[in-house]
């Protein structure tokens, strides 16, 4: 196996002024090395993982790292920067920028390496040394652990090649007990920080558990603070790391023993419940990182104050990705669009079946007998009508499953089974989409108000088998067949009718209105609301001609802004970046296939032009098609379900003419744009930077 890091991928002199070409500089090493084998690929995935969280740190460390099928094999390239790289970081630029590259299929060896570097970047004396080092093969010995470093005495030999055993445990998730004791025994002899208990008393213990998207760096990061942390604070505190390398699980004699338990993670804990019935912080893994201390001083106070998790441990999937200080409405649209995302593949898969049964057997195909009746291998009808009945039963899950996936947004598992069954009662009385979103809610709230209730420690046990979804199912029922399931019902007629009911005007307003919405946001809740206001009306086994309208229209003002932004980067190239113009590539295939999130690299870059210009294409396109009477069955497929459109020329007619709208606005308001004094034109810093490494001599 070769070397993780060789001289050949560290750059003393790192010119980059930005993240990303502070990564595309250290990458082509990679790519030069033979780590890497497709450049730009590989700088989608870092992009892509930067996106769901920056990887600056406190102290001047960036750590762009990813999993990327373009890497060969984990792979360490470390950059140095005089000015300093903005990473996101709150204390400031970072100086220390290391890029890590991880095969998608690392092995839990290497990932091992990769978070014990991880833990030693929160050592001052090791980043220190870095910092001072004076060529290249001196800051490979300090990585590699082949020599101490002069200005850190603590950076042992063996600590990134082979991790110690403290470390190695809390990287595959336990501490043992005599790699405790020894950091126990390491803290008392250097006079750590902190209170000291006396003798007599047991030390205040507490459990923690770090994740992070990619469970490479920052969930090590955030155990190796937390442990110094309560090294500091005399306390015991054993992490479980839920990283790339997998996890071990803490021994439940050390979870029952445990006083309090931190949570700092970006992705859902895994057996979350284990922990439920202790005090409970729960906080992002950058937390974990930068404020261990405050966290360990919070799970103290709420010990002392006797508070406590009931049931599952707090927190949910959707509001793990929020602030806890967040509006009612926020979390409300955030549970909302829990069950939209769950649903949205019921509705993808239904409707393309039975729009494929259609295609086939035509629109007679739905009074075909059952195929469990009457099928023959040679008939086409009898395939036809497999396809529509298979779709007719994908699309019977989708008021459960929308339901079903609010209440758990909520409420987490416990949700699930309130959530489901108001959804089926919904669909039962007939209340559609608008009786799904009110059972699931219900649902949801039931199972948090149950939660709050005080339960004896014997019956905690049975509360999520039993107790819950026996009590929460009861009132979800009662609620839905008893009390609002009519008036929902009939108000869900209600819009229905009117839907069947727009003509004219008011339907090409209606177009323009939802084109508006799908460019709004691009993929965003503004886009979901319109896209799944689309495919209630069609979520029935024979949807209305002015639900299908609609449906068309979506789905073709949702393909304007990333074709046109592919199309403004081949007329007119130089008034976009050098990236800008790789991206308008890939936007041809994503805006063809109906994604409308192929332009968000755009509209991130220039949202006051891109953004307004992407509403009036979307809005006119829109309005054209309802114009044209085109008409959809399928929810999703782009140009690839022409065959199944109703006015199939008209509506491209419609699309093209978004389009060339949205191109042309780009075009003429990037032209008017005025670069600031002493700036460069679109692409000029990136030939820069190219001829400037052309002078440079490569790095020994």
């Amino acid at each position: 196996m070769s070397e993780m890091i060789t001289a050949d991928l560290v750059d003393l002199d790192l010119s980059a002024q930005t993240k990303e070409a502070a990564a595309r500089a250290l990458a082509e090493r990679m790519v030069a090395l033979g780590r890497v084998t497709d450049l730009e690929g590989f700088l989608a995935d870092v992009a892509a993982r930067e996106a769901q969280m920056p990887t600056g740190l406190d102290g001047g460390i960036g750590i762009p790292h990813c999993r990327s099928e373009h890497a060969t094999e984990p792979t360490l390239a470390f950059g140095r920067s005089a000015e300093g790289i903005d990473f996101g970081a709150p204390d400031g630029p970072a100086d220390l920028i290391f890029l890590i590259a991880a095969p998608a299929g690392a092995d839990d060896a290497h990932l091992t390496i990769l978070s014990s570097l991880a833990r030693q970047l929160m050592n001052a004396e090791f980043t220190d040394a870095l910092r001072s080092a004076g060529d290249a093969a001196t800051v490979v010995a300090l990585i590699r652990g082949d020599e101490p470093a002069a200005a850190a005495e603590t950076v042992s030999e063996d600590s990134v090649a082979a991790p110690t055993a403290a470390s190695a445990g809390a990287a595959t998730g336990t501490t043992d007990a005599s790699a405790t004791d020894a950091s126990a025994t390491d803290a008392d002899d250097a006079g750590a920080a902190g209170a000291v208990e006396a003798p007599e008393e047991r030390p205040f213990r507490i459990v923690a558990v770090t994740s992070c998207p990619t469970g490479i760096a920052h969930t090590y990061m955030a155990a190796e603070s937390l442990e110094n942390a309560g090294r500091e604070a005399g306390v015991e505190l054993v992490v479980e790391t839920q990283g790339s390398a997998g996890f071990t699980r803490l021994d439940p004699a050390v979870i029952a023993a445990a006083d309090g338990v931190i949570f700092a993670h970006d992705v859902p804990v895994r057996d979350k419940d284990r922990f439920a019935g202790k005090p409970t912080v729960d906080v992002g893994v950058k937390a974990g990182i930068n404020r261990p201390g405050e966290l360990i001083t919070e799970v103290r106070g709420k010990a002392a104050r006797g508070e406590v998790s009931v049931g599952a441990a707090p927190g949910t999937p959707v509001e793990r990705s929020g602030d806890s200080t967040e509006g009612y409405g926020t979390k409300l649209r955030k549970w909302l669009m829990s069950g939209v995302s769950y649903m949205v593949p019921f509705v993808a898969a239904g409707g393309l079946l039975i729009a494929l049964g259609f295609a086939i057997g035509g629109y007679e195909i739905k009074s075909a007998p059952s195929v469990m009746d009457h099928f023959v291998w040679t008939q086409t009808d009898s395939w036809a009508a497999l396809l529509f009945q298979i779709g007719g039963v994908a699309f019977g899950f989708l008021v459960p499953v929308l339901a079903g996936y609010i209440a758990y947004g909520m409420a987490d598992r416990p949700g699930l089974v309130p959530g489901f069954v108001g959804g089926m009662i919904a669909s039962t009385i007939n209340a559609g989409f608008l009786g799904g979103l009110v059972a699931g809610l219900i649902a949801g709230a039931v199972v948090m108000a149950i939660q709050k209730v005080n339960i004896p420690a014997a019956l905690r046990g049975i509360m999520p088998v039993v107790v819950i979804p026996l009590i929460s199912s009861a009132v979800v029922g009662f609620l839905m067949f008893v009390v609002i399931g009519k008036p929902i019902a009939s108000a869900q007629k209600g819009m229905t009718d009117w839907l069947n009911g727009l003509s004219g005007s008011n339907a090409i307003l209606l177009g323009a209105l939802l084109g508006l919405m799908m460019c709004f946001d691009l993929g965003g809740p503004v886009n979901k609301v319109a896209y799944a206001f689309a495919t209630a009306g069609i979520a029935v086994s024979s949807p209305s001609d002015s639900a299908m309208k609609i449906m068309a229209a979506v789905m073709a003002a949702g393909m304007v802004p990333p074709l046109a932004m592919a199309l403004a980067t081949t007329v007119r190239g130089k008034l976009f970046t050098e990236t800008e113009r790789e991206n308008g590539k890939a936007a041809w295939v994503l805006g063809a296939s109906f994604i409308s999130e192929g332009a968000i690299p755009f509209a991130a870059a220039d949202p006051l032009r891109v953004i307004p210009s992407s509403m009036v294409g979307g809005a006119i396109t829109g309005a054209l098609s309802m114009a044209f009477g085109a008409t959809l069955r399928a929810p999703h497929g782009g140009i690839f379900v022409v065959p199944l459109i109703g006015n199939p020329f008209l509506y491209l007619v419609a699309i093209a003419a978004g389009v060339a709208v949205t191109t042309a606005l780009v075009v003429v308001l990037k032209s008017m744009r005025k670069p600031a004094p002493g700036a460069t034109t679109p692409g000029a810093a990136e030939k820069a930077a190219t001829a400037t490494e052309q002078k440079q001599p490569v790095a020994a």
